[in-house]
């Protein structure tokens, strides 16, 4: 969180936020709700999401694949383990 307000203080990014909501719904469906650590907008416009990881259970996994799945589209998916 520290490094992300460097960057948007230095105009290295446009902005960001913590722990936000992305509703997993296939089909119309409700399957879970995702908490993604952090989601950057950069000055570009483009969106990442960020998972700060340290144990990747099977369930995790799951939702990460299917938020990928879902808004693949929109953001642009990162890791840091």
């Amino acid at each position: 969180a520290r490094e992300l307000d460097m960057r948007k203080n230095g105009g290295d990014i446009k902005n960001w936020e913590k722990q936000v909501k992305l509703s997993l719904d296939v089909n119309g469906v409700h399957i879970a709700n995702y908490f993604m650590d952090f989601v950057i907008e950069h000055n570009d416009g483009s969106f990442e999401a960020v998972e700060v990881k340290g144990f990747e259970t099977e369930v995790w996994k799951m939702k990460w694949k299917l938020a990928m799945a879902i808004y693949g589209e929109k953001y642009t998916f990162t890791i840091i383990k």
